[in-house]
Order: C-alpha cells, then sequence, then structure tokens
C-alpha cells in the first residue's frame, strides 16, 4: 500500500473530483473542452498533489505539494463558481463542490502542520 492510500483527504480528494468529474458530463458541447476540462484538470489535480506530496523525502517537499493540492482545491471552487454562474451546474452540485472542497483544505492545512512536525 502506498503511504497516501492511507490518507483519508487523498480518499476525500479522489471523491470530489469524481463529483466534479459527473458534473462536467453534462456541460454542453460548446464548453466541454474548455471549461469541463479546466473543472476536471483542477479537480484531478488535488489528490495527486496529495499523492505526490506524501512520497517525497523531506517534510519540506512534501509541504510544497501540500500546498500545491490546496491552491487547486481553490482553483476548483473558483472555476465552480463561474459554472454557477452560468447554469452549467446547479445550486446543489455547486453546494457539495464548495463543502467538500471547504474540508479537504482545512485537511491540508492540518496535513502540511503535521508534516512540519515530523
Amino acid at each position: 500500500m502506498f503511504r497516501f492510500e492511507r490518507l483519508k483527504v487523498w480518499h476525500k480528494a479522489v471523491e470530489l473530483y469524481d463529483l466534479v468529474d459527473q458534473a462536467a458530463e453534462g456541460f454542453p458541447a460548446r464548453v466541454q473542452f474548455s471549461v469541463a476540462d479546466q473543472l476536471r484538470r483542477a479537480g484531478l489535480s488535488v489528490p495527486s498533489n496529495i499523492a505526490e506530496g506524501s512520497g517525497r523525502e523531506t517534510a519540506r517537499e512534501s509541504r510544497h505539494f501540500y500546498t500545491m493540492a490546496k491552491a487547486s482545491t481553490f482553483e476548483l471552487v473558483s472555476i465552480a463558481t463561474v459554472c454557477q454562474r452560468r447554469s452549467l451546474i446547479t445550486t446543489e452540485q455547486y453546494d457539495e463542490i464548495y463543502g467538500r472542497a471547504e474540508e479537504i483544505s482545512k485537511m491540508l492545512t492540518g496535513l502540511k502542520r503535521a508534516s512540519a512536525i515530523a
């Protein structure tokens, strides 16, 4: 088992990506290769950076990738806000994405702190 697979935040980030991918699936063709793709990339970046950070040799390197994961979470919320304003996702979808992203962001802050202590 890889180290990141033991991290609850990684599992939550994968679930968030599943939610984002499912939402983007319903976007009209005119935005499938722009907005939908950007939403998916931001969503996929969160668990990917968590995984990469967990495999780094030093705490400093790990924290860098956890910071990148948190930044991608912020990017995801920003894109989701635009999508909701353009009626590409429902208010319910937006609220679900926002709530999960907020939880992941807090967990990443804790993970960064824990790796600073280790």
